[in-house]
């Protein structure tokens, strides 16, 4: 998770009265100089003869403070905020009880009490704008989009963030536009949308240029940086880390610098060098034991976590692991508990301790899965609503133009009456322009239409896809199990009898599952949201992992499952993927073997790929299945020897999967005696030395 920039704009009054009564030595942080600064100027107003609780520096003083105690004491931050609430609405100081409202939302934002921090924000935002304050509204919608992000509602924080841009470039405010877009950028990268992600970066870059301010500049480089070493960038998101973190170790701020730590010890960590990743996320927990930050710790110790697993220390992976899931689970953060759950599922299991592993497995299957759908449901809606911002502001630009057109046809009709013969030359040089433009728009338009004719074809084929499946597929077993649980309900059906058709229940519902996972693979891609991202996989280990998890199919119709893959067949492709294509593959040959059958997964090497094979000795196929198997608008579905169910998708997902990742696909088949599919993938690539 990528570091969410904020900002507080500093009263000038309140800063030139600090200097003057405060002295900073050296060798304290930026952090305590500035908590300093503060402590002293209260104590130094509350110390004058005149002093009152209602003076509006006292009050701003109060504000400041709460927000620069943010991630080091949150107590202290709720409690100066509320005294600040109180002593601006005693005083009708509706400036002092916008910011003090902020504050607060900042303080429910980090407890995770989203309900509670919008429901500030938003009224210290309603204050800020009847007052007009411009600066002081784009810091709180900046926050309350970020919250918005935080909560899940990826629509709202992006139409916040955008209608902010367009005030931060109305008032001319370059810091928050730099901030606005980042966090932009990071709401992008959290969809593992890397492209739109590292557009609006190259945005936040140019105007920092123009801000030369270093510690911003150093800020959107540890961003830049985690969002590399997301996409598996290690080169560049450790050139980008390091200047960061020089500059933050230069100025001494100590929550960047504790999240900068914290990328370089990610950064190790996916290279499998678990030593250094240790070393620099111990040097990110030192500095943690000073902050307040729950959302950082979480991170931090699932980081750790995966570190001292990788070395095979598991009791301590496992302390760091149960951290984490206790913060996670306490601020309501599904992300964290996700990377806890799996971690905490290897552990139990290398423990032989494979209840609790079978628990935390489940746990961390339905988050991936309620993560995978929610993800998928955001970046639909991400991209409904910057389109429809986009449409809001391409009509207003026209009403706009259409306005200065008819405004400038008035001023050509008065000087028509004076220049008439100017006025005849002009009027022919601007129709020539005019109609060139309209030619051109014309033209773009055309364009415009042909393409989303396209995308509506394309659309319109996806739907049709989706609804036959589900019509063809889901309808049959969600009815048996709903008709069937009705009639227990109403009494229609002794328990006994029910339990009778448990076992079918159960293979009704295995089915369910293992359709709506291909359903969601397969609508992944044609919504163009899976990217192949290849990497050295060992593909024995995947294919022994499907085994496993497909064995007790096998036991039930005694089929024997072989794998006579060697060890370090080693491939450049992506995991996930591959993963759905050999799950596929294996069942389906459990799905056609009979009893007392037999499947063989091999793999030779040819030139540049290796070539697998999952041969069965099951019922095989007539030339005429064998030639529709694979088309993309197919959707064969047949049933297997036990009367098993098909998704009518399994094969044609296998088709794009495996192309994505560069290899192809093929069957051979014989009535009778059995199938053997073949498909390959390009040998793992060399390795490079890379610089740290």
């Amino acid at each position: 998770m990528n570091f969410v920039r904020t900002h507080c704009t500093n009263v000038i009054k309140q800063v030139a009265f600090a200097i003057l009564i405060v002295c900073i030595s050296a060798n304290v942080n930026a952090q305590q100089e500035i908590h300093k600064i503060y402590k002293d100027s209260i104590r130094q107003l509350r110390s004058q003869k005149n002093f009152s609780p209602k003076d509006t520096l006292y009050i701003d003083l109060l504000s400041n403070l709460g927000y620069h105690l943010r991630y080091y004491n949150s107590d202290s931050l709720f409690l100066l905020s509320n005294e600040a609430l109180k002593l601006s609405k005693d005083a009708g100081y509706k400036e002092g009880e916008s910011r003090a409202r902020l504050c607060l939302g900042d303080y429910y934002s980090d407890k995770g009490d989203a309900d509670n921090a919008i429901s500030n924000y938003t009224a210290s935002l309603e204050i800020a704008r009847e007052m007009g304050n411009k600066n002081l509204s784009l810091r709180i919608m900046n926050n309350l989009a970020s919250e918005n992000a935080y909560k899940g509602d990826y629509a709202h924080a992006l139409t916040g963030y955008l209608n902010a841009i367009e005030i931060a470039e109305e008032v001319g405010d370059k810091n928050m536009l730099s901030i606005m877009n980042e966090n932009i950028a990071n709401l992008y990268a959290s969809q593992k949308d890397f492209e739109q992600s590292l557009d609006f970066y190259k945005k936040v870059k140019k105007i920092n240029g123009e801000l030369g301010d270093e510690v911003i500049i150093a800020e959107t480089l540890g961003n830049l940086a985690s969002t590399y070493a997301d996409m598996g960038k290690l080169d560049y998101a450790m050139f980008n880390i390091n200047k960061s973190l020089a500059i933050f170790e230069k100025h001494k701020i100590l929550d960047w610098l504790a999240f900068t730590y914290e990328i370089k010890g990610k950064i190790y960590l996916k290279e499998n060098k678990y030593k250094w990743a240790l070393y620099w996320y111990n040097q990110s927990e030192l500095l943690h034991k000073e902050l307040d930050d729950d959302r950082g710790k979480i991170d931090l110790f699932n980081g750790m976590a995966e570190a001292y697993l990788g070395q095979g220390k598991d009791s301590i992976s496992e302390n760091f692991a149960l951290r984490a899931y206790e913060i996670s689970d306490r601020i309501g953060f599904m992300e964290g508990t996700q990377k806890c759950a799996y971690t905490l599922y290897s552990i139990n299991k290398n423990k032989k301790n494979y209840t609790e592993a079978l628990n935390f497995h489940e746990l961390y299957q339905k988050l991936s899965d309620t993560l995978s759908r929610n993800e998928n449901k955001k970046s639909l809606t991400m991209l409904k609503t910057k389109t429809e911002y986009d449409q809001q502001k391409q009509l207003l630009i026209e009403e706009n133009d259409k306005a200065l057109a008819k405004q400038q046809r008035y001023i050509t009709a008065a000087m028509a009456i004076l220049m008439v013969f100017m006025v005849i030359t002009v009027l022919v040089y601007r129709a020539e322009k005019i109609q060139k433009r309209l030619n051109k728009e014309l033209e773009h338009k055309k364009e415009v239409l042909e393409k989303r004719e396209s995308e509506l074809e394309a659309s319109n084929e996806t739907k049709t896809k989706l609804f036959s499946i589900i019509g063809h597929d889901l309808r049959g077993p969600v009815g048996a199990l709903q008709e069937l649980l009705r009639l227990y309900s109403d009494g229609d059906m002794e328990p006994e009898e029910f339990i009778e058709f448990v076992p079918k229940l159960r293979e009704d519902v295995d089915h369910i599952s293992f359709t709506l996972n291909n359903l969601l693979s397969w609508g992944h891609t044609q919504m163009n949201g899976a990217v192949t991202k290849p990497t050295i996989m060992a593909l024995e280990s995947l294919v022994s992992e499907n085994i496993k998890l497909l064995s007790e199919i096998a036991k039930k119709k005694s089929i024997k499952i072989i794998s006579e893959l060697a060890e370090n067949t080693l491939t450049w492709s992506d995991s996930n993927q591959i993963d759905i294509v050999v799950r596929n593959l294996i069942s389906n040959a459990l799905k056609f073997t009979p009893q007392n059958g037999m499947i063989t997964i091999s793999a030779r090497e040819r030139d540049k790929l290796w070539e697998v094979s999952i041969r069965d000795t099951g019922v095989g196929m007539d030339k005429i299945t064998l030639k529709n198997l694979f088309e993309k608008n197919s959707n064969i579905t047949t049933y297997g020897t036990n009367n098993e169910k098909g998704t009518g998708l399994g094969l044609s997902l296998c088709k794009e999967m495996v192309e994505k990742n560069g290899g192809s696909i093929w069957v051979e088949s014989t009535l009778r005696k059995g199938s053997s599919f073949f498909f390959t993938l390009p040998k793992r690539e060399k390795s490079y030395s890379k610089a740290v």
